[in-house]
Order: structure tokens, then sequence, then C-alpha cells
């Protein structure tokens, strides 16, 4: 049976996933087989496994930090949100149904069988099980069926770090208090306490950790410091969905604005891109945010029709429409591609059951089924002409997960991508280009140096100066890089000595 740790947090966006995949890696780094569990996760982030399945991302990119390939047992119930009271309820992979956040709390007790059925697994397989928590354990509301924190620690009794955010400010009040809304048998398994994000002397903070084991009795094991690290975010919270200022007359960057949609999904499609050398990645929710950047980009959403709604009625559509007829270039990617065409049809109420008008710059209609896509593909670009023609003959790979299919109506128009699902071996064309206008239903598009570096390229061959993308690590490289700095941070600022003898490791 494996060992295991569970990393739970006084707060949302605290760094629990940051923190399990540093000492995820540690433990990689020292010899062990190591997995990541998080039986709930709430995140419109999200992937899918080589076998079909939908997993949140937070658990891909902690197993990427452990050097293991994602499977779905990794994190067997996903949220996805549908609105501000309700969620798209995911199982095992497979979407189970919508639910209101009334009924979901009344019915998930039932899914402990499929949680420990998924971390079973994960135990014959591995030496160590890092868990993660999700919010804070101390939801007092929430706390009588909890399946996620405290409760999922007394199922596989698992040793507990909380992670408090010093950057937020309280963060002993944050600490303290939540061990004094735990419940007796609920702190028994708190071992050790940490600080993260932490900025400025040390030894000012001393003091007040004698004070705080005085108070609770629990040891603090770590001072983790605000650590400048490129590893992918979750969630609303990231701070990459901050940046949205406008680039001054100085900055040669390249210019790619993303639309901010209100249930924008996969942002992580954009790291590839932020990461590079001479790229400049900003994200706007206000007409005038748009401006005349190099590239415009439509990225996913779980609400197209709510968001497309949004996308007229705060002014955005015309900012948008003009890029496109200034032949900016303008990518859509999943629902984003979706809104670019002439129509969606909702007739079989996936999302609002209506039938809507699309921004018309692609021909394309989309008609929405309740039976969600999933799959992971590899493709070529199709032989395209204009701006798209450097990207010709580029592979890439990713997947797809979507709701309904997108169809061309226009006979001479031409399709993005030729796909081959990894599965079934398949093919089929995917997306539409019109001019500079393109759209495609893959996710993690710019991830292969091929495609994402001829794109940049000739970007900047347009503005006017070079680029050396090509020359840069793939971004597979880069994150292994980040992860292994990140593993330097925890060995550092974490006891690690003492977090093994909490583990039973020699």
């Amino acid at each position: 049976m494996a060992k295991n740790l569970m990393v739970q947090g006084t707060m949302s966006n605290a760094g629990k996933s940051i923190v399990t995949a540093g000492i995820l890696r540690v433990l990689k780094q020292d010899g062990y087989r190591v997995a990541p569990f998080k039986s709930q996760n709430m995140a419109l982030n999200s992937y899918i496994t080589k076998d079909g399945l939908e997993m949140g991302r937070a658990q891909v990119m902690q197993a990427e930090a452990a050097g293991i390939e994602p499977c779905v047992q990794m994190n067997p119930i996903l949220l996805k949100p549908t609105s501000d009271v309700g969620s798209q309820v995911i199982v095992n992979g497979v979407p189970l149904k919508n639910m209101p956040a009334k009924e979901y709390f009344k019915y998930k007790k039932k899914l402990i069988p499929d949680i420990l059925s998924a971390y079973e697994t994960l135990d014959r397989q591995y030496d160590v099980i890092v868990l993660e928590g999700a919010g804070s354990p101390a939801e007092i509301n929430l706390k009588q069926d909890d399946i996620v924190n405290m409760g999922m620690a007394a199922l596989v009794d698992a040793p507990v770090l909380l992670v408090g955010d010093i950057d937020r400010g309280g963060v002993f009040a944050q600490l303290a208090g939540t061990l004094m809304l735990l419940e007796e048998e609920e702190r028994r398994h708190v071992k050790g306490l940490v600080m993260n994000k932490f900025r400025g002397d040390k030894k000012i903070l001393e003091p007040g950790l004698d004070q705080l084991y005085d108070i609770c009795h629990v040891p603090t094991i770590g001072v983790i410091p605000y650590t400048r690290l490129d590893i992918e975010e979750e969630d609303s919270l990231a701070e990459s969905l901050l940046q949205t200022a406008l680039p001054d007359e100085t900055d040669m960057r390249l210019d790619i604005a993303v639309i901010r949609l209100p249930h924008i999904s996969n942002f992580t499609d954009l790291d590839a891109l932020a990461r590079l050398d001479g790229v400049r990645v900003r994200y706007a929710d206000r007409a005038e945010q748009i401006q005349t950047p190099d590239l415009l980009i439509l990225p996913g959403t779980k609400n197209t029709i709510d968001d497309l709604k949004w996308l007229r009625r705060t002014g955005l559509e015309s900012p948008i429409l003009n890029c496109a007829r200034k032949g900016i270039p303008v990518l859509g990617i999943c629902g984003g591609y979706q809104m670019l065409g002439n129509e969606i049809d909702d007739s079989c109420g996936a999302e609002t059951g209506e039938v809507v008008p699309g921004l018309g710059l692609l021909p394309v209609k989309t008609v929405f089924s309740l039976e969600k896509h999933r799959s992971r593909v590899k493709g070529r670009i199709c032989a395209q002409s204009g701006i798209w023609g450097s990207v010709s003959g580029c592979e890439c790979t990713g997947y797809e997960i979507h709701m309904g299919e997108s169809r061309i109506c226009e006979e001479n128009a031409q399709g993005f991508i030729q796909l081959t699902n990894q599965s079934d071996l398949s093919t089929r064309a995917d997306g539409c280009v019109r001019e500079n206008v393109a759209g495609t239903y893959l996710h993690g598009i710019f991830d292969e140096v091929g495609f994402c570096g001829r794109l940049i390229e000739t970007l900047c061959r347009q503005k006017g100066r070079n680029s050396a993308v090509s020359g840069q690590m793939s971004f597979w490289e880069y994150k292994q890089r980040e992860y292994d700095k990140l593993a330097d941070v925890i060995r550092e600022n974490m006891d690690m000595e003492y977090l093994y003898r909490v583990m039973g490791l020699a």
C-alpha cells in the first residue's frame, strides 16, 4: 500500500496545487513512484486522457511534475460550473448530468465508492500518493458531507499539511482560525503548517511562529517565499488573467489579445505562447482594451451562447469584427470557434435552448447535442494561404472537449486541420479558415514548437522584427525545468526530514 500525504489550504488559491506539485517533484527526484489525487475538483480547465476521459488540469500538471502519464483516477470527480449555482458533474471522466448546487450536495456522498475505487487503483501502483484538498476544510456549513478535505483525509487516514497565504495578509488568523473550527478528530490529522508566498525577512516572522505553535500545538514546517515560477494555474483566480494593460509605444513584443469571457475555459491553451521571448499575452473584457493587436484569440468557454450574448451586451462584438476587417489574424478555439460562425443551434437544450446568430466571420453552423465529444488527437495543418499559409503542413497534438458539431456551409471554404484520433486512428477535418480568420476545436494547439514557432515568426516579420522562437526549448522541456525549480524551492524552505517522518518514509 502507498504512503500518503494531504495538502489542504485555508482558502482557495492559497497555493495547494503548486505545493502539492513541488512535493511530488521532490519525491520523484528522490526515487519514489508518486501520484497526485484530488477526489473532487471544481474547474473549467480540463484535459482529455489517452483513453478519452475528462479530468481537471491541476492534476495533469501535478502528474507532469511526478513524471507520469495523467489518468482519470487522479481526479474521479470534476465539477465544471455552468452558472453561479450549478455545475456539470463529471464522474470517472464521463459527464453524469448538470446539477444545481443544492442537488449535488445531497447527492455527492453516493460518489464515495467511486472516489475510493480510484484511490485504491493508485494505491496499488505507487509508493506515495499526495492528495490535494479544495477551498477550506473549515467551511462548517459543508463539513457534514465533505468528500474532499477532512472527510477525504479520514477515508484514507492521511496526514495533512495546512497551507496559508501570507501574501493576502492575516496568515496567523487563517491558520489558527481554521484549526479552531476543526473538530478534535479532524485536528488530529494536521501534522504541519505551511506559510506560502512570503516576501521579506524570515527572522521578523519567527516570533510569530513560536506564538502560533503555543496556540495551535502544530509546528510550522515551511515558509515558502513568493517565487516567480511559470507553472500552470488552475482557475479564474489565476494571475495570468489579470494581465490587461495595453502595450505602450516602446513595447516591441508581439501583442496577443485574448477575450476574457465570463465562462472562459482551458485558458491554459495560451501558456505556451506567454512563455515565449518577445511575446506578450494580455486579456480584454472591455471594448476599449482590444485596440489593434498582432493576433486576437477567442478562447474556450463552458457557456458559448451566454458568452456570445455578453460580447454583444458589452460592445466587444464590434471591435472583434473591426480587427477581422483590418486583416488582423483572428483565431477561435473551441467555444471561441463556435462564436465565429454564422449560427449556433441549441435546440436540444444543452445550454439555453436557443438558436442564435454567430459573429459571421466563418461560414460555419454549429449544432449542439447533449453528448460531449472527447478525444485525444494528432493533426496536420491543411494547405492554407495568407497569414495561415506559414503554418501549412505543421504537425500539432492536443485534445477536444465540446458539445455538438460545427459544419462548414460553403462549398469552397477551407478546413483548418486534418486530425487523426489517437484511440481509433480515424481521420477527419477540423475547423475552418476564411482569409485571416481561423477556428479549431483543438486544445493545446500552441504546445508544438513547429506550429507555434512558425506562426510567431510570421507575425514578427509583419511587425518588422526578427524572432528566435524556433531555437527555444520545447514547451515540455520548459515545463520540466520549472518543476525542477519548484522542487528546489520546496527543499530549501520546507522541513523535508520532518515530512518524510510524517509520511512514514525512510
